[in-house]
């Protein structure tokens, strides 16, 4: 056999996250049925907890492994997966992801003999999708779901462009699953275009996914953008597919499973509930399309990837969704012209960044920060299920909660800078929104709590330490005795804006009243 193409996969960047301490092996025996996901659950209540990698599943043989939470809040292997290293901060995965989503890299292909996924391959009445070690994540879930932390690809049956994305997906039996999807998605709006034709619609599934793959599945693109060559720019090197043998579809090369199959007209069974990424059970049990698995393909020893969804800290998108989102919107934000703009933060405990949006703006002229709320509430990266968005000024820090907050308590007010905006693109998993039937609506709420620009000039100077006192303060940190890093200052007495200089102090250094 010739060598399998294996220079990037899924067990390399286990092995450098490993390296970095952001792994955990569980080899005690742990049940596929509500453990694992508990387990999970309990463990990333911890910010920053490590992936859990369960090597010993019960009722499967020895190889058959789970990985869960790829990244959860993790920035340590987000950076990895990002080619980044370990060591960024949220806001410089932002500014790396800027570029990163941006950059394009076309597919190389990779002969079958020579694709990793390969290994192992069932076909028609082999196919048996029970044989890898699927969990039941919560208690009130409707069965078992092997697409999860997964990505599903598909074709325009008119364009032939290609779209890859995140749907979850339960096993109904051996050889079929439910493929749930909102509307508005382009998987659903593929899906119908060949129904029309009277045709099904072919599917590959990887449930064993490369992590550059999974993040880009995750964000919206346009639909004439491959996800696949933004996953190649994310990795800053091609993504290595094949053939498929079922379908004309290209299938990751060293994805860990994948399978090949059809949507059928029309074909709905009852699919879930599930518990999602809102903290709260999903839809009701309610019919969906019914994916028809017909080749099953898998690696030696392979490792099905799981994504549990839950409140923050616990969701695995967390902190993905929130940095490739910020990302976005601040691209789209500079593309539009909007000038001025020091960051934006898609905050992760807003339902994985998607509900609250957080922009730093210098502020240039009337209406600015007006102008910067609106678009950031309706560009193309920052539409979808969003609730608030808070704009604050350049000397606050958009991902740090407390200056967020001292910001909108002293600066704004709720009478004269608060918008809203109705009849917004929301999603029918969003609990807030009732009878549900209105779920695919939402509204936004804008929150101006920038200094209010009319009254720039007069607004109070914040409270400020001079430079060089901070220098020589964290000079002399270790000898005063702290046992944390030194935190670093959103600005200094010489950028607050005070009228004067450094000179208008009293003989004892303070300032005068």
């Amino acid at each position: 056999m010739a060598q399998r193409s294996m220079q990037h996969d899924l067990r390399a960047w286990l092995s450098e996250v490993e390296q970095a301490d952001s792994l955990k092996r569980v080899d005690s025996e742990v049940d596929w049925d509500e453990e694992m996901a508990a387990i999970t659950y309990i463990s990333h209540k911890e910010e920053g907890a490590p992936a859990l990698l369960f090597e010993n599943v019960k009722d499967y043989p020895e190889g058959y492994r789970v990985l869960f939470n790829m990244f959860s809040s993790s920035p340590t292997r987000l950076g990895i997966a990002m080619r980044e290293g370990p060591d960024l901060s949220e806001h410089d995965l932002i500014q790396s992801a800027r570029d990163k989503l941006t950059a394009r890299k076309e597919p190389t292909q990779v002969s079958r003999d020579d694709a990793a996924v390969f290994e192992n391959t069932d076909e028609g009445d082999d196919v048996d999708l029970w044989k890898f070690p699927v969990p039941k994540m919560w208690p009130g879930d409707g069965g078992r779901f092997i697409g999860t932390a997964d990505l599903t690809i598909t074709r325009n049956p008119e364009t032939g462009a290609l779209n890859m994305g995140t749907y979850r997906q339960m096993i109904h039996n051996e050889n079929q699953t439910g493929l749930f999807t909102s509307p508005g998605k382009d998987l659903r709006l593929h899906m119908k275009k060949a129904w029309a034709k009277g045709e099904p619609l072919e599917v590959v599934a990887v449930y064993g996914v490369l992590p550059e793959l999974y993040l880009a599945s995750q964000l919206t693109f346009g639909e004439d953008l491959s996800e696949l060559e933004v996953a190649g720019g994310i990795r800053d090197a091609p993504i290595e597919v094949t053939e498929g043998q079922i379908t004309d579809l290209p299938i990751p090369a060293n994805a860990e499973i994948a399978v090949e199959g059809k949507l059928y007209p029309n074909e709905q069974k009852m699919e879930g509930p599930f518990g999602e990424f809102t903290g709260y059970y999903g839809r009701p049990e309610e019919p969906a399309e019914v994916h028809t698995v017909e080749a099953v393909h898998h690696r030696d020893d392979p490792i099905l990837t799981c994504a549990l969804m839950a409140d923050y800290p616990g969701c695995d998108i967390n902190l993905t969704y929130s940095v490739g989102r910020s990302a976005r919107i601040w691209n789209d934000l500079d593309s539009l012209g909007i000038p001025g703009v020091k960051g934006v933060y898609a905050h992760p405990a807003g339902a994985s960044g998607m509900s609250m949006t957080v922009v730093s703006v210098e502020q240039q002229y009337a209406g600015h920060a007006k102008q910067a709320a609106t678009l950031a509430a309706q560009c193309p990266g920052g539409a979808y299920f969003s609730k608030f968005i808070v704009v604050v000024d350049e000397d606050v820090n958009p991902a740090d909660t407390n200056q967020v907050i001292w910001a909108m308590a002293t600066r704004w007010d709720a009478e004269q800078h608060t918008d809203k905006l109705t009849d917004t693109w929301s999603t029918p998993l969003d609990p807030a929104r009732n009878p549900p039937q209105d779920r695919p609506y939402g509204s936004q709420l804008l929150i101006d709590a920038t200094k209010e620009h009319k009254y720039i000039d007069d607004f109070p100077p914040r409270t400020a330490v001079r430079e060089e006192m901070y220098e020589n303060v964290v000079d002399r940190w270790d000898e005063l005795g702290f046992d944390f890093d030194p935190p670093s200052l959103p600005l200094f007495f010489a950028d607050t804006g005070t009228p004067g200089s450094a000179d208008d102090t009293t003989d004892d250094g303070h300032m005068e009243m």
